[in-house]
């Protein structure tokens, strides 16, 4: 089975009935989740541990949601977590200003666990699809890292083919071909050779 790229979700909820619904909640689906009962509690988590998924509720002592949204995607680190934000506030303005902040989520109280279970495997398949990406992009930047291209203009001697190097020496064109890319060579005969020289 292949293990999920989702594993430390911090949750950012004052009221002790929403946090432990939304604890239960997360554990039943098999994350590691780490509590905050205000805003600077959370804030101090997520820069002690690697977060891969937020849930934070709107108003909180200390630091409010969007404040930790804020802090969080100006943070310098290379993997940003997917953010929920839940709030009592149904204004359209309101859901806007909290996904302006930098939310990628957001979910009205009260709400449904369905509902908020449905969002966070919608959260962790972006995070797995992201991660996909990252491992993919380390492969090509592997690969190319080991591939030298040939450039410029190279000396080559009309009559022996050997091509001049930066130092001024002599090499066979085969050999700095190969000292200078990844290509590699076995030897064969052409028709026209085969046919001039073997030809009985």
């Amino acid at each position: 089975m292949k293990k999920s790229h989702l594993r430390k979700v911090l949750i950012a909820e004052d009221d002790p009935v929403s946090l432990g619904l939304l604890k239960n909640l997360l554990e039943t689906m098999a994350f590691e989740v780490l509590l905050a009962e205000d805003g600077r509690k959370a804030w101090e988590l997520f820069q002690k541990n690697e977060i891969q998924m937020i849930i934070t509720d709107w108003e909180m002592p200390g630091l409010t949601g969007p404040e930790i949204i804020r802090k969080v995607r100006e943070s310098n680190i290379p993997s940003l977590p997917y953010i929920i934000i839940i709030t009592s506030k149904g204004r359209k303005q309101d859901i806007v200003a909290g996904l302006g902040a930098g939310a990628d989520d957001y979910i009205v109280k009260p709400f449904e666990p369905q509902e908020l279970r449905a969002r966070v495997k919608v959260g962790q398949r972006v995070i797995e699809s992201q991660s996909a990406l990252a491992d993919r992009v380390k492969e090509v930047q592997h690969a190319l890292s080991h591939i030298k291209n040939l450039e410029g203009i190279l000396p080559i001697c009309s009559y022996c083919h050997k091509i001049r190097d930066a130092k001024d020496s002599w090499h066979r064109l085969e050999a700095y071909i190969m000292n200078h890319s990844e290509a590699q060579f076995s030897h064969s005969l052409c028709p026209h050779c085969r046919k001039k020289h073997y030809s009985v």
